[in-house]
C-alpha cells in the first residue's frame, strides 16, 4: 500500500491485514506497477525467495541498505554447532515448505524444489564453529581449520538490492580445508545468526560469483518439525 505523504511503500499482510514492513522511496508513491518478477524476494547468492527467522528491519533484510549501515563482524556470530538443510529437502521433509511457496508466489511447488535442490547441494551435513577453528563434517569425519577475519564484500543483485557476504581466511589446519569461507545471514552488523549460508572455496574473488549454489545451515538442536515450521513462518 502507497502512503505518499510519508514517501513509504507499506506491506500490509494479507492474512490479518496488519503491517509487517515498509519500503522507503522517492518522492511520493501514488502508484505501484508490478513488472513481471517471480515472486522471489531477492537474490541470492541471494536469488532465491528465502525463507526463515524474523531478521529485524525488513528493508535490510531483502537487501535494501546504506553502505554506513555496513559494520564488520566476528566469527562468533555464527559460533554453534549447525546442520545442513539439504538431506530434508531430499528425504521430502520439506515439501510442505514448496507448497507454501507455491501458494504465494509466482511457481509451482516441483519448480520451487528445484530451485532449492540448487542452492542447498552439499555434502557437508554438519559444521561447528568453536572459537576461531571451523570443522567440516562429511560423513561424519571433520576437517578442520583455523580462520581469521578477512573483510567483507556487498554485492549487488540483478534486481538491485544487494548482500553481504562476511569472509574468513585459513590461517592454519588440514590442507583439505578451504581456504576461504564467506558467510550470508541476510544481517548487515553484528549480530548471532539463527541459520546462515557458507559459501566455501580457495579463491575468494570466484566465491564472491557464486549465486546459485547456497548450502544453508541450521543450528543442530532443531528438528526437522522446527525447520518447517521457521521456514513456513516466512
Amino acid at each position: 500500500m502507497s502512503d505518499p505523504n510519508a514517501g513509504l511503500v507499506r506491506r500490509i499482510s494479507r492474512d490479518d491485514l496488519k503491517e509487517i514492513g515498509t519500503i522507503a522511496v522517492e518522492g511520493k508513491p501514488y502508484n505501484i506497477a508490478v513488472a513481471g518478477g517471480s515472486g522471489k524476494v531477492h537474490e541470492h547468492g541471494e536469488d532465491h525467495d528465502h525463507a526463515g527467522h524474523s531478521h529485524g528491519d525488513p528493508k535490510i533484510y531483502a537487501g535494501y541498505f546504506e553502505d554506513a549501515q555496513v559494520k564488520d563482524r566476528p566469527i562468533s556470530d555464527y559460533a554453534g554447532d549447525w546442520q545442513s538443510v539439504y538431506p530434508f529437502l531430499q528425504d521430502g521433509t520439506l515439501d510442505p515448505v514448496w507448497a507454501h511457496k507455491a501458494e504465494k508466489g509466482s511457481m509451482s511447488a516441483e519448480e520451487y524444489r528445484a530451485e532449492y535442490e540448487i542452492g542447498y547441494k552439499t555434502d557437508v551435513d554438519r559444521i561447528t564453529i568453536e572459537g576461531d577453528i571451523v570443522s567440516f563434517y562429511k560423513d561424519g569425519k571433520p576437517t578442520k581449520g583455523n580462520y581469521a577475519y578477512d573483510g567483507k564484500e556487498t554485492l549487488t543483485y540483478k534486481k538491485g538490492n544487494r548482500g553481504v557476504r562476511f569472509i574468513f581466511k585459513k590461517t592454519e589446519g588440514d590442507a583439505a580445508a578451504p581456504q576461504f569461507i564467506q558467510f550470508s545471514d541476510h544481517g548487515i552488523a553484528p549480530k548471532k545468526a539463527d541459520h546462515y549460508h557458507l559459501y566455501w572455496g580457495n579463491d575468494r574473488a570466484a566465491l564472491l560469483e557464486e549465486v546459485t549454489n547456497w548450502p544453508t545451515y541450521y543450528p543442530s538442536s532443531m528438528d526437522a518439525k522446527q525447520i518447517v515450521s521457521e521456514m513456513k513462518a516466512h
